[in-house]
């Protein structure tokens, strides 16, 4: 299968089907329209919402799941339902399980591969069972187990899962009147430091009033013939517990032509663009930024799209990926939830910590482009807009960008 663009239109393959491959998807069709034919690559049926998978066992939230085929309609674009093998930049092809697309732009939006990090923890990630918690909570109730570590391997990631994963256990064994001795282990300095000082000390708070205990800079081992001792490191220190819940590490997608690290991630320039190649860009994942979350994956797509679309011929000018994090942290005390904001612009940007969504519309994840369509499909929760009568979707609650009017949430 070998395609050709329309007319004139620049020919657009973007392989991924998650967020970063939807919100290039969308951001190309709202800022070059009719000068691009897109073709979106991905061997699943379905965008997943995955970050509420986290609240399924406690029965706070489900995952949700949308049809790609809904997304290239909307977007008109094409769908091929194939896993990408390889790449040649030279002949700027992709070839694919279903045959051979040729493209004038490329955007890899592959994702990484979810390793389990430790032998006999309960490695758990947004697409893990929701029974494997619920056993957990089952042990937990019937008094096996009292000492729970719940760790966050060193490496590339996104830790703010295993701070949620530690409150609603913790508060779920308080519901149930059970003593629960929990520790949260991690390689940052500070809990959550990568939202600044206000978010440090409100997450601080949070773990000291439900009792969880934090050892922060530390690279998890678990002892060799000891699976329920976990050593720090450097330190050497160690903790005994019954059991252990990790997240896991992180691997990128290889695909054969595109240059990646001994970790299989992808090296971009700060507009996404894969070094060394011509007319490929990257993001989500996949690239060799150390945090990996879809708020910023989406912020990658958009500076990708941009340059694409200036490409097509559009009047559009370029803006480098400028990362602002955004994460709402499930405490499982409903609106006790802590909604958390940095952009890190400057030596005195503390971040901002509130109760209340700080962008709209409020879900947990998404993109400027993507998240209104979700909010729109009612895929992603749309909670409380803090404006009464509403307000314009894609809009930053507390100031826009001066560059990038109408920045998205995550």
């Amino acid at each position: 299968m070998t395609t050709e663009g329309s007319g004139s239109a620049l020919r657009v393959v973007i392989a991924g089907g998650g967020v970063a491959g939807l919100e290039a998807l969308f951001a190309l069709r709202d800022l070059a329209g009719n000068g691009v034919d897109v073709t979106l690559v991905a061997p699943q049926a379905h965008f997943h919402y995955r970050p509420l998978a986290v609240a399924e066992p406690f029965s706070l939230a489900r995952p949700k799941q949308t049809p790609l085929a809904d997304a290239v309609r909307d977007a008109g674009a094409t769908l091929v339902a194939a896993a990408v093998e390889a790449v040649d930049p030279s002949a700027r092809t992709v070839r694919t399980s279903a045959g051979t697309l040729a493209y004038d732009a490329l955007v890899l939006a592959l994702g990484a591969r979810s390793v389990p990090a430790y032998e006999r923890a309960l490695n758990w990630d947004d697409r893990s069972d929701p029974e494997a918690i619920g056993g957990l909570l089952a042990d937990i109730e019937a008094g096996y187990t009292r000492r729970l570590a719940v760790v966050v391997p060193p490496g590339p990631g996104w830790p703010l899962p295993a701070y949620e994963l530690a409150l609603l256990i913790a508060h779920e064994a308080q519901g149930m009147g059970m003593e629960l001795e929990t520790t949260l282990v991690t390689p940052e300095e500070a809990p959550l430091q990568a939202f600044g000082p206000h978010a440090v000390e409100a997450v601080s708070d949070e773990l000291a009033e439900a009792g969880i205990t934090l050892e922060t800079g530390a690279d998890a081992e678990i002892a060799p013939g000891h699976p329920t001792t976990v050593v720090l490191r450097p330190e050497g220190g160690r903790i005994e517990v019954d059991r252990v819940v990790a997240l896991p590490r992180l691997e990128g997608r290889q695909v054969e032509g595109i240059p990646a690290d001994a970790d299989g991630f992808v090296a971009v320039d700060e507009h996404c663009r894969v070094t060394g190649l011509d007319r490929v860009w990257a993001a989500g994942d996949g690239i060799d930024f150390a945090i990996k979350q879809g708020g910023l994956a989406a912020q990658q797509a958009d500076a990708a799209a941009e340059e694409i679309a200036r490409l097509a011929g559009a009047a559009v000018d370029p803006q480098p990926f400028r990362p602002v994090l955004r994460g709402r942290l499930l405490t499982g005390l409903g609106r006790r939830d802590r909604w958390m904001r940095y952009e890190g612009d400057g030596e005195h940007d503390e971040g901002e910590v509130a109760p209340r969504a700080l962008w709209w519309p409020p879900g947990k994840i998404g993109g400027r482009y993507l998240a209104p369509w979700l909010a729109e499909r009612e895929e992603a929760p749309a909670g409380e807009s803090p404006h009464q009568g509403g307000m314009t979707v894609q809009t930053d609650l507390h100031h826009e960008l001066p560059a990038r009017e109408g920045d998205a949430e995550s």
